[in-house]
């Protein structure tokens, strides 16, 4: 489960619209080298994200790196298609003209490559945290005329993955013709998942993405029971019954046949297994029972990976699988997404620190002692750089743990991870102009500068660590709560985990441990103001309709506004025509997050749907638009992006006699270059343009 800024945001990235970098005793100076934000369109930000400790790597370690980076390059064609029926061929179509420009009016071609940057950034053409629909700026017609004329500079020869070539004029203005609604008409797949659904369709009807086949209703799925619960679709056969389209490549010698995305996972395969020729024996069982669930989709063999892989800690780590279900509204089925990752051991020291108290803040937890848990596996902690991030993954996620089978958890543990890459990224891109024009008071705006950091860098550590690892089931939900609680499951989870943070913010043993320096009743005030904020913050990366529809930030309203209600700790009040919310008091606060907290692990324990149904809908869902429309002119007066993209290192290998010689890494900084790269690996007409990337010692 991820704790995010940004895609899926976490409380003070609302306020320093970017996340720290996690080193938790002594606060680290705001970065304000410039070039970290290497490009923008409208209000999204792109990012260049270093991975400075691949340096420091041997050559073995750093060919692991070269293959695991293709593998995750590999699969990232999927989430496209996972989010929308045209998501590929849509992918297809702006890579085919973005590469071949010439001749093309660069008015037109401007459009479009902005355009372009904005589908990628997002995985499709709906915003990723809103999974609202976003509109081009160009004409059906000058996309229709691009196309034609980037086909006669060679675009659309030869297939792309599985998409067949467009080799004639006729073809080329069928598929356009296919894709026009889909990219046009506002109101043909508005929402890639809707869990407010409009117009008397239920969430699995209104949600754009493809867990679903065609004609599927959440009533069709009550009494289905999937073998294939996270990696496959769901579809009718002619005889009306529901059946599952697996996930999976397939056995070499045929036993098990290809499935769904096997293109995809038959190449990811393929480099997977060159990775495992240059692991240590450990890491080497770990990617081949990856290998394994990829070519058979069986539950069992993914359940043998993710034993052999958290029980693992190697310095060049990965995670490449069907991993979260925030997509899907109905929150069973996987999105892919894989990262890479290079471990900094110097903070990673200091988060074990935490993850060996972790049965000390179970004993502290608010909830009943017959949900706490008993028996602890310390769970591996770890600071990493990643590398390269694909799929449904984005450099907003600044905490990770995993992985999300609770039959893991329970035996073996989580691995959590803590992005400083990306943390250091953002913090490089924004500064403190969001608290200036929303704190409360002078107070709150000062604690923040001097606090916010290691209150920032103290919540993604308590969250990932001890928050999502917390708690123990009552005996009917050995197997997961997730199929009781449904589409509510992610935001209660999410919810717990922010709530874990605040309820142990103040515990003194974080000061005995040396992971909060200076004023501890500061740095725990800093966590709560921003808890607060970010009812009203948020809603500026909602600019259309009157309901939340994101999981995290379903959670971040539902305790804040539950708060409110309850204890009065949080309040609402207007200055000078503005909005303004603030801790009215921080011990009814703290009573109000002990209240939910205890009542989220109850409903967690014994999958109690109707009582998270009724605090989702009454705390986390609407809100006043006259508000938001408040916040995001305020907030567009401040010149800060509301969205960020990552730019990934890029790394590139030479060879002779067929084996690796030497790998190196380049800076993209190049959002254009970056996605291109990753299209030419399915696509032999997508051209890479050069003199976009500098090599990593020219960082700036």
């Amino acid at each position: 489960m991820k704790l995010c800024s940004g895609a899926f945001f976490l409380l003070l990235s609302l306020l320093i619209p970017a996340a720290a970098q996690v080193q938790l005793a002594k606060p680290t100076p705001q970065n304000t080298t410039p070039g970290e934000l290497v490009d923008r369109v409208g209000n999204t930000g792109f990012v260049q994200i270093h991975a400075e400790s691949f340096r420091a790597l041997s050559p073995q370690e750093q060919e692991l790196a070269y293959w695991l980076t293709q593998a995750a390059i590999a699969i990232d064609p999927i989430i496209y298609d996972q989010l929308s029926w045209f998501g590929l061929r849509q992918k297809r179509m702006l890579e085919e003209i973005v590469s071949h420009p010439q001749g093309i009016d660069p008015a037109t071609m401007k459009k479009i490559t902005d355009y372009a940057k904005l589908f990628w950034g997002n995985r499709g053409n709906h915003n990723d945290l809103t999974a609202q629909k976003f509109l081009p700026e160009f004409t059906f017609e000058e996309l229709q005329r691009a196309a034609l004329q980037a086909q006669k500079n060679g675009a659309f020869q030869s297939p792309y993955a599985d998409l067949p070539a467009l080799t004639g004029v006729d073809a080329l203005n069928k598929e356009l013709s296919d894709l026009k609604a889909s990219v046009f008409d506002p109101d043909f797949e508005p929402m890639t998942t809707a869990k407010s659904p409009q117009g008397g369709k239920d969430i699995v009807q209104s949600s754009a993405n493809t867990f679903y086949g065609p004609g599927i209703s959440l009533a069709d799925l009550k009494d289905f029971k999937a073998k294939y619960p996270m990696n496959s679709r769901v579809v009718k056969g002619p005889d009306g019954t529901l059946k599952e389209e697996v996930y999976r490549a397939g056995t070499p010698d045929g036993s098990v046949p290809p499935g769904l995305y096997a293109n995809f996972l038959g190449r990811a395969n393929e480099y997977l297994a060159k990775a495992q020729a240059v692991a240590d024996p450990q890491q080497a069982a770990v990617i081949a029972a990856l290998i394994r669930f990829y070519q058979t989709g069986e539950y069992d063999d993914l359940i043998k990976f993710d034993t052999l892989w958290v029980q693992n800690n190697a310095k060049v780590d990965f995670a490449n699988n069907f991993i979260e279900i925030y997509r899907d509204a109905n929150g069973m089925k996987a999105s892919s997404q894989a990262f890479v990752s290079v471990t900094d051991k110097p903070l990673t020291t200091k988060m074990e620190k935490l993850a060996q108290n972790a049965e000390y803040f179970e004993e502290q937890a608010p909830w009943d002692p017959k949900y706490k848990k008993t028996a602890f596996t310390p769970p591996t902690v770890k600071a990493i750089e990643t590398i390269v991030e694909t799929g449904d993954f984005s450099v907003s996620t600044i905490g990770d743990n995993l992985p999300n089978e609770n039959e893991i958890h329970e035996k073996y543990g989580t691995k959590n991870f803590l992005f400083t890459g990306s943390s250091r990224a953002l913090t490089g891109a924004a500064g403190h102009k969001s608290i200036k024009e929303f704190g409360a008071s002078q107070t709150v705006i000062d604690r923040d500068i001097k606090y916010g950091q290691q209150a920032n860098e103290l919540m993604t550590a308590l969250h990932e660590v001890i928050g999502h690892g917390s708690g123990k089931l009552s005996e009917k939900m050995k197997g997961g709560s997730e199929p009781y609680l449904k589409e509510y499951y992610s935001t209660m989870e999410e919810a717990r985990a922010d709530l874990s943070a605040l309820w142990n913010v103040w515990d003194p043993k974080l000061k005995q441990l040396g992971l909060v320096e200076g004023d501890q009743d500061e740095v725990a005030k800093a966590m709560y103001d921003s808890a607060a904020l970010v009812v009203l913050l948020q809603l500026r990366r909602i600019p259309h309709g009157d309901t939340i529809e994101e999981d995290h930030q379903r959670d971040r309203a539902l305790i804040a506004n539950y708060i409110m209600d309850k204890t009065g700790g949080i309040r609402m009040f207007e200055r000078d025509g503005k909005e303004y919310v603030e801790v009215a008091d921080y011990q009814k606060m703290k009573q109000g997050v002990g209240m939910l907290l205890t009542e989220l692990m109850r409903i967690k324990a014994e999958g109690d749907y109707e009582a998270i149904k009724a605090l989702v809908d009454k705390y986390g869902v609407h809100f006043d638009p006259k508000l938001r429309d408040q916040v995001i002119q305020r907030y567009k007066a401040l010149d800060i992006p509301t969205y960020w993209v990552g730019v990934n290192a890029q790394l590139n290998s030479s060879a002779a006699n067929g084996k690796v010689q030497s790998v190196d890494m380049i800076y993209p900084r190049s959002a254009v270059h970056q996605f291109l790269y990753y299209g030419s690996m399915y696509g032999k007409d997508v051209k890479v343009p050069a003199g976009d990337a500098v090599p990593a010692a020219q960082k700036q």
